[in-house]
C-alpha cells in the first residue's frame, strides 16, 4: 500500500480497492472496519476531528441548525451565503459523483468543507436513522452548544 500523509498532516495506510464497481476507491487498512473511501475525499478529516465534528453537530441538529443532504445543502448555499457555517461531506458515497460538486460550490461560497469517512456516522450524528451524504452545520444561537460549535470549528481550520 501507499503510506502517504493527508492534507490534516496525519499519516494513514492507504491502498487503492480495484475490486468494487464504481470509482476506484481508497481502502484504509488501518480500520477494523475496512471502510471505502473515495480518493477524491480531500481533506478528509482524521479519527479525532470526526468525533469532534459529529459530536458538534449532534449538538448543532438539537437546536435545528443542520441541513441534511445535497439538495438541502446546496439549495441553502444558493439561495443566500449562511454565515459562520461549515460542510461535512461522507467519503464512502457511492456513487461519487452525486456530492462531486459540493467542494467546488462551497470554494465559491468560502465556506469551509471536509470529508468525514462515513455516511451512516454523519447521517446518525444529524439526527436521522438514514445515512447522508453531506450536511451544513450552521453556528446555534443557544450559548452552549455555540461554544462547543466556535472549539471545534477553530479546530477544524487549524486543519
Amino acid at each position: 500500500g501507499n503510506n502517504g500523509s493527508n492534507s490534516l498532516g496525519t499519516s494513514t495506510e492507504w491502498t487503492v480497492d480495484d475490486t468494487l464497481p464504481g470509482p476506484r476507491l481508497l481502502q484504509n487498512m488501518s480500520s477494523t472496519t475496512r471502510s471505502h473511501v473515495a480518493v477524491i475525499a480531500s481533506p478528509l478529516a482524521d479519527s479525532k476531528a470526526t468525533r469532534s465534528l459529529l459530536r458538534v453537530t449532534k449538538k448543532c441538529a438539537k437546536q435545528g441548525t443542520v441541513k441534511r443532504g445535497v439538495k438541502e445543502v446546496v439549495k441553502t448555499i444558493r439561495r443566500g451565503k449562511p454565515t459562520d457555517c461549515f460542510v461535512l461531506i461522507a467519503g464512502d458515497i457511492s456513487p461519487i459523483d452525486v456530492i462531486t460538486h459540493l467542494p467546488i460550490l462551497c470554494e465559491e461560497n468560502e465556506i469551509p468543507y471536509i470529508f468525514v469517512p462515513s455516511k451512516e456516522k454523519l447521517g446518525l450524528s444529524s439526527k436521522t436513522k438514514r445515512a447522508t451524504s453531506c450536511v451544513l452545520v450552521e453556528k446555534p444561537k443557544d450559548k452552549d452548544v455555540s461554544s462547543k460549535y466556535d472549539e471545534a470549528f477553530e479546530a477544524f481550520l487549524k486543519k
